[in-house]
């Protein structure tokens, strides 16, 4: 029970990787406050995940919010204070796709409405934690990235753009906050066979491209990430495992996370598993620009 006796925020946490990450972050023993738009569904979860909840003081709550709005973050957080014993664990996992297409036919309302969610509503809730956690001296942040923050994501270009800025605001924060024991990273977990995928299938080859949508087709067909990778990941980083940890984008399904506990010291050193600039030297070119 790695997390037994720990309480963490969970955004998104009313489908797909977010309830993921709150079944297992149960099921590993911490108390959690779930947190999502949609009501009805949100509830749901919450019963659901409170039948499994067997640990002496373990909680299981609710919180229906927009964390794309600065007053709903500081609701999260005053109602995570009444019900969680031990708050030191955030996931900041509500994201949307955005408008898909050409950014000359991308409608502007929805392109700024997906930087709110997947950027600012990172950002938001981190901010209003950040004294508490300094605090307690104690504290772990989990952002979740994607696709769009390692290569070009043609035609999601909010989407790209807003998780490109995550992993940089992660590596930025954990700069800042690393000597008050916060450990921020983020989690790349791979394609997943979500909501969004279904989003990119109802969209069609004319709005997100044909080889994305071919890819997406055999993503279906054959079977994406398992959510578990995802939500094993999060477990670990936040655990006592991954202390010292911080300032990394992970992939849940290509990196031995599980395995950076040992390399701690060399990791802490490095710049692996964060976005760097690449210059000819890095690819053995030693050619100079004019």
């Amino acid at each position: 029970m790695p997390l037994a006796g720990r309480s963490a925020i969970i955004t998104g946490a009313n489908q797909g990787l977010g309830r993921a990450i709150a079944e297992a972050f149960v099921c590993k023993g911490a108390s959690v406050l779930l947190v999502a738009r949609g009501t009805e569904l949100l509830g749901q979860v919450e019963a659901d995940l409170t039948s499994l909840a067997e640990a002496p003081g373990q909680v299981v709550a609710s919180c229906p919010a927009d964390v794309s709005r600065p007053a709903d973050c500081a609701a999260i957080v005053e109602r995570a204070l009444q019900v969680l014993p031990s708050l030191t664990v955030l996931v900041n996992n509500a994201g949307m796709y955005g408008p898909m297409g050409p950014l000359e036919e991308n409608d502007w309302d929805e392109w700024v409405r997906t930087i709110q969610i997947n950027l600012f509503g990172t950002v938001f809730l981190s901010k209003t934690l950040i004294s508490l956690f300094r605090e307690r001296g104690y504290g772990k942040i989990i952002n979740l990235s994607g696709g769009g923050a390692t290569a070009p994501l043609p035609f999601f270009s909010a989407y790209a753009t807003s998780k490109a800025a995550v992993v940089r605001f992660t590596e930025t924060l954990a700069a800042e906050v690393a000597s008050a024991s916060i450990d921020v990273n983020a989690i790349a977990p791979g394609p997943l066979n979500t909501r969004l995928l279904d989003q990119v299938l109802e969209a069609g080859p004319g709005k997100v491209g044909a080889d994305f949508h071919r890819r997406a087709l055999k993503q279906r067909d054959e079977g994406g990430a398992p959510l578990e990778k995802g939500a094993d990941l999060a477990v670990f980083l936040a655990s006592a495992a991954s202390d010292g940890i911080t300032g990394r984008l992970l992939s849940a399904v290509w990196d031995d996370w599980a395995g950076l506990p040992a390399r701690r010291e060399t990791l802490a050193e490095s710049d692996i598993f964060t976005l760097r600039r690449i210059v000819p030297e890095d690819r053995r070119d030693k050619w100079l620009c004019a």
